[in-house]
């Protein structure tokens, strides 16, 4: 059977250059990790490295260019992004840590239109790659919101932020030396690394089952053009294109979803180490 190079032009984070047979649904390198290779450029500087300075500028451009000059009737641009800004500001910051919330505004903002941004990278064309998707973004993200609730507890509440969460006084006392094991990893070690690897997994998972439903169909399509399968496989791949297209739709969903989700367990991890004895 005639083999073909199945190179995903429709998503260039896709390596795959393995001579492959249509009989397999989808073509693949002989390493997994091929998949999320990306080409450098100059040298160390990655394509990574660059779409999340493009990220940074686009969510700076964003707010610059919609409030620099804010009109008394503003345009649609305006609104568009004062409504995002509210949201932020009024259901996530204020809703969640109450007269708190405006100092920690800042933060929350920029994290909730950095990710969107990151996120909706997937759905870009000619990008088609989340930033989010690389553990090491997601991972700093959660970093920086886990140091700054273990902060702000400490500045709050000093030593009994600690010791409330070690040995909590709500407990029963027999109970207290379990449940304060079981508080210490959930509170230090299991909310960072929940909330990097649920951004991350959320993402790769999305991104590759784009990548294999828009591959699977172009390939089947381009192959059933040039009468290397049946009109049936072609008629398949066009199914599978569609579906694609359909995931593509919800995925921009997912994106806003998943920004919104990171933001809100930031804002809740912060409000519960400023009110650590609830």
């Amino acid at each position: 059977m005639s083999k073909l190079i199945a190179l995903a032009a429709s998503n260039p984070t896709v390596l795959a250059a393995e001579e492959c047979d249509l009989t397999q649904p989808v073509c693949a390198p002989e390493n997994v990790a091929d998949l999320f290779l990306l080409p450098s450029i100059f040298g160390s500087v990655n394509r990574t490295i660059i779409l999340m300075f493009v990220a940074t500028l686009i969510v700076v451009g964003l707010l610059y260019f919609a409030f620099r000059n804010p009109k008394l009737l503003p345009t649609k641009f305006q609104s568009a992004v004062e409504a995002i800004v509210s949201f932020v500001r009024d259901d996530i910051a204020i809703g969640v840590l109450g007269a708190d919330g405006l100092k920690f505004f800042p933060y929350l903002l920029s994290i909730f239109l950095f990710i969107l941004v990151g996120n909706l990278f997937e759905v870009t064309p000619l990008v088609n790659f989340p930033i989010t998707s690389r553990m090491a973004i997601p991972a700093f993200l959660a970093l920086v919101t886990y140091v700054l609730f273990v902060g702000v507890g400490l500045q709050r509440n000093g030593i009994k932020y600690l010791t409330g969460v070690i040995w909590p006084s709500s407990v029963p006392i027999a109970l207290r030396p379990l449940v304060g094991v079981i508080e210490f990893i959930s509170v230090f070690l299991i909310r960072p690394f929940s909330l990097a690897v649920r951004l991350f997994a959320n993402l790769v998972a999305g991104h590759v089952m784009l990548t294999l439903l828009l591959v699977t169909g172009v390939t089947f399509i381009g192959a059933a053009a040039g009468g290397e399968v049946t009109i049936l496989k072609g008629a398949a791949g066009v199914g599978w294109f569609v579906f694609g297209l359909v995931i593509f739709i919800f995925e921009i969903v997912v994106s806003a979803l998943q920004a919104y989700i990171f933001t809100l367990l930031s804002a809740v991890y912060i409000e519960t180490s400023i009110h650590a004895e609830h």
